[in-house]
């Protein structure tokens, strides 16, 4: 028994030995050491991040690109080298003794971009059957705008339209304008419109450029895999993946604008902080970001004269010029009268009195009054007396068919120039296998900015949130996401003018002041001017002055009210809860079918508008709308892969229409090594928006946005009393010949198509210069266009003549094609670390169909130019681009004028810490502070100057 027991705790004593020498030598730490160089250029690369897989340890590399760590894991293990603009490396270590030399990829090599939108699946930039762009994580650091998303304009084919230092509209291939429809802007598969505005507000609420992993562009016609929508372009914004970008990450930037006294003595300062930190515990991974940015913003002060009813300029600058002056940046002048019509209908009024006196002085005397004797009378009279001025001067001949205008508002005293940008973001990831993950993620952003529609809008306090539940497989994915809008505090700057206007006197007191001041100065000698500027002197009595009290009062107070003629409201502001609910998924069959690649994909989309009538027309009735659709696309490589054939088909119903096929075929041509010639044939259109559909918002005293569907026009008679067309009324006016007069017939409403051609040419020289051009043919029809209609109460053309009439802007199709057709060429160029690069772009538009916009407010000629390297001496970089356009005519509903010719010079220099992972950046967009515009009617563009100070990936693993 003993002995028994001996040889127990023996055999328990050597396991204990076992499991303890075990548990040491699993303790003991080994160290691993080595250098990091350039794949290419054979450089050490400093501030590279190396990390054990699976485990927290982990270093960085010196200036010298070596590296030592220490760590507890058994091997083998795995070691990852992660840096930005280079692909991540996993290097397996088996054996601690030797010294590691690892080499990374740079993502900048000419040609080897991998990208996704084209084809929706991974592909080398090379093998991309159409036109497509990327910038990459690195240059997104060392671009010298002020954010990655103004960097778009340095791009071949891209045209902007600035609305705000915050607010840009981005497009290709034509089609510009203030909030474009026909441009697709995706951030990590959601959808970024705001779906009461049916456009992507920029940047304000999008991404944080800390957390922009690449952004592609794909020009063209892009319906055949991405829906609705698009037909000009489809922008893909990707964010970091919180496993491979981990750590903290930090960007404190401050700048300037406004130097100079182009738009005032003070010069704005911009604070624009930025923080992301991002984890992984094994499976499960995190991320979080916020950033914050204020300005001072652009202000539009364009005083020029416009007739807002033809959108043509008129000569003049102010009320001096013109009595009917209607500036472009001022507001409240577009409420106008005639002054005859005027002076008639006070005459009207007191037309009974005359003829009663003159009827009493006739029977009592047996002989009618002398003029003189009536105009006695009329003085004599205390309740007619004080329109004596205009019964003589109406009887005189004195008043003429002049139209006047009510005293406006300039943009700077009604809309909030403080800018503002507050955005957020959350994402959860669970990686159950290395090719199974899912992501629940949410973006909320909220911002003050002024954009341009009908109208310039302040939007006040506008913010949008967008979450999303996806679960991605190696073959597959499916996802739904919601976008929620909300207005906030935005109004109307123009709906504000005007009530402003009528709070502090009406314009039935105005006008006839106004007129009365002008006789009276008329009947005592004075000259026309002389008479309209007294005129205007007496009606302007008691006017609010910007910046008083009274003035600031009323602005509040009508701005905290609801627009339309409800009991309570009579305001500027929206009310605008309108929410988008979308569903998607995608199988790639390509590995269980050999023969071909296959990939099927479905979607289900619903709108749900909320506007309380302030934009739509919902005040009674809520509105929805309900669109589905599902695309299949197949390709094949043939002749050992140096042709590559891509065919797609896509059907969408929108319930409102008819559903849309949209097919597309393309063909890649290798014609030698990373040379390739492309071919495609694309089919896409959009839906008319949910605007063009149901918007039913009054934007002037008599000017009313109505959605081009049968049951608005209804509302208002457009289809039973008799629309006038806008050229027609026009030329009625010039004339006077009725018969010149147009009757607007409205046929059936329907979605927009277009059939896109194209030819490119994508070729690697030598592994140092890059040659992308293309040349494309588009053939819309059925193009959505807007048209202006004047509808008088009688359907006869008097109230034309009189001004009794109104004014209604709505959509329909363009009964002719519209056709447009370019090119654009690209050339980069790269010696070591100097990039060079260039790019033109031509764009043109057939003949428009009369009366209608078709917004292709698009330069012929657009041409860039850059500069840069990344490390020109110990860490030390810099970029320079130029841009330049030539003149165009800018039309839209808001206004209509020239663009002059511009170029702008961008530029930045940078010191990298790589030990420290950081980089401190000395930038200037515009430098040469030369302002100018992009779009007519829009604020004048200066010079930004800003120093920012970046860290990556601290306390990363």
């Amino acid at each position: 028994m003993k002995s028994t027991y001996s040889k127990c705790c023996l055999l328990l004593f050597c396991m204990l030995l076992a499991v303890g020498s075990q548990f040491a030598m699993a303790q003991e730490k080994i160290t691993l050491q080595g250098t990091v160089v350039n794949k290419t250029t054979g450089d050490k690369i400093p501030g590279v991040s190396v990390a054990v897989k699976g485990s927290s340890a982990g270093t960085v590399t010196n200036n010298a690109g070596e590296f030592k760590l220490s760590t507890s894991h058994s091997l083998p293990l795995t070691l990852t080298f992660t840096y930005v603009g280079f692909t991540k490396e996993e290097v397996v270590v088996t054996s601690a003794g030797a010294s590691l030399q690892v080499q990374m990829t740079s993502t900048e090599i000419l040609g080897q971009e991998v990208v996704v939108s084209a084809s929706r699946v991974s592909q080398n930039i090379m093998e991309s059957p159409v036109s497509i762009e990327k910038i990459n994580t690195r240059a997104i650091r060392e671009t010298p705008a002020m954010s990655f998303y103004n960097a778009l304009t340095s791009i071949k084919g891209v045209e902007s339209s600035t609305q705000s230092l915050t607010f840009n509209s981005i497009t290709t291939r034509g089609f510009n304008s203030n909030g474009n429809t026909r441009f697709n802007q995706f951030m990590d598969g959601m959808d970024n419109q705001a779906p009461g505005l049916n456009f992507s507000v920029g940047n304000i609420l999008g991404m944080n450029e800390l957390d922009v992993d690449n952004v592609e562009l794909l020009p063209g016609a892009s319906s055949a895999l991405y829906g609705a929508g698009g037909t000009n372009g489809t922008l893909l914004m990707t964010s970091k993946n919180p496993y491979d970008y981990q750590g903290l990450s930090l960007q404190i930037k401050a700048g300037m604008n406004h130097v100079g006294s182009k738009q005032g003595q003070s010069t704005g300062f911009i604070p624009d902080l930025s923080a992301r930190y991002a984890k992984s515990f094994g499976k499960f991974a995190f991320k979080v970001g916020v950033s914050y940015m204020q300005a001072n913003d652009w202000q539009a002060s364009d005083s020029s004269n416009i007739n807002r009813l033809f959108l043509k300029n008129v000569p003049g600058y102010s009320h001096k010029d013109d009595p009917n002056y209607d500036g472009i940046n001022i507001y409240g002048d577009e409420i106008n009268a005639n002054m005859h019509s005027v002076g008639g209908s006070v005459v009207s009024q007191i037309q009974p009195a005359i003829n009663q006196y003159i009827a009493g002085y006739t029977q009592a005397t047996g002989s009618a009054p002398t003029q003189a004797q009536i105009n006695a009378f009329i003085q004599n009279t205390p309740q007619i007396a004080p329109y004596f001025p205009i019964y003589a001067g109406y009887t005189n001949g004195l008043l003429k068919d002049t139209l006047v205008s009510r005293t406006g508002y300039k943009e700077k005293d009604l809309v909030d120039y403080d800018t503002r940008i507050l955005r957020t973001n959350l994402a959860l990831h669970y990686r159950f296998t290395d090719h199974l993950e899912l992501i629940a993620q949410g973006h909320w952003g909220k911002g003050t900015s002024v954009y341009t529609g009908a109208d310039r809008y302040s939007l006040s306090n506008f913010n949008m949130g967008q979450y999303k539940l996806e679960l991605r497989g190696k073959n597959f994915y499916v996802r739904g996401y919601t976008t929620q809008e909300r207005s906030g505090d935005s109004y109307n700057a123009t709906a504000l003018a005007s009530i402003m206007n009528e709070t502090w006197k009406a314009s039935t007191t105005w006008f006839p002041q106004y007129v009365g001041a002008y006789s009276a100065a008329k009947l005592q000698g004075a000259t026309d001017a002389q008479a309209h500027a007294a005129a205007r002197n007496l009606a302007d009595q008691g006017r609010f002055t910007p910046g008083s009290k009274e003035f600031n009062d009323a602005k509040e107070a009508i701005t905290n009210r609801y627009i339309g003629a409800a009991p309570g409201r009579n305001g500027a502001k929206f009310n605008d809860k309108t929410n988008m609910y979308h569903y998607e998924g995608m199988y790639n069959f390509s590995e269980h079918i050999k023969i071909f690649d296959l990939q099927v994909g479905a979607s289900f989309r619903r709108y749900a508008l909320a506007s309380d009538g302030t934009i739509f027309d919902d005040e009674t009735d809520k509105i929805k709308i309900d669109e589905y659709g599902g695309f299949l696309q197949i390709g094949k490589k043939l002749l050992n892969d140096k042709i590559a054939l891509t065919g797609s088909v896509r059907y969408d119903k929108n319930e409102n229409f008819e559903g849309r096929f949209t097919p597309r075929l393309a063909a890649v041509f290798t014609v030698a090594p990373q040379n390739n010639i492309r071919l495609s044939f694309q089919t896409g259109f959009r839906n008319p928006t949910t605007q063009n559909q149901y918007i039913d918002l009054l934007v002037r005293a008599n000017t009313t946005l109505i959605g081009g569907l049968p049951s608005l026009l209804d509302k208002y008679q457009l289809r039973t009393n008799t629309a006038y067309t806008q050229a027609s009324v026009q030329q009625f006016q010039a004339t006077g010949n009725p018969a010149v007069l147009k009757k607007q017939v409205f046929g059936e409403f329907k979605p927009e198509s277009v059939k896109a051609f194209e030819i490119g040419y994508r070729g690697l020289l030598g592994k140092r210069l890059l040659i992308d051009a293309y040349y494309y043919f588009n053939s819309y029809t059925n193009f959505v266009s807007t048209l202006n209609v004047l509808q008088t109460p009688d359907g006869t053309p008097a109230g034309l003549v009189s001004g009794n009439y109104k004014v209604f802007s709505t959509v329909v199709n363009n009964p002719d094609e519209v056709k447009t057709q370019g090119f654009a060429i690209g050339l980069d160029y790269v010696v070591k670390t100097w990039q060079f690069s260039t790019n033109t772009s031509y764009n043109k538009i057939s003949k428009a169909a009369e009366g209608l916009y078709s917004d292709f407010n698009t330069p012929d000629w657009r041409f860039n130019v850059g500069v840069g390297n990344r490390n020109v001496y110990k860490n030390v970089g810099f970029n320079v681009t130029y841009r330049w356009q030539n003149s165009f005519r800018w039309t839209s509903t808001f206004a209509v004028g020239d663009v002059p010719a511009f170029g702008t010079l961008d530029a930045q220099v940078n010191y990298k810490i790589p030990t420290a992972k950081a980089m401190i950046k000395l930038g200037a967009s515009n430098l040469l502070n030369n302002y100018y515009i992009t779009s007519f009617g829009n604020p004048s563009v200066g010079g930004v100057y800003y120093v920012a100070l970046q860290f990556d990936g601290l306390f990363a693993k």
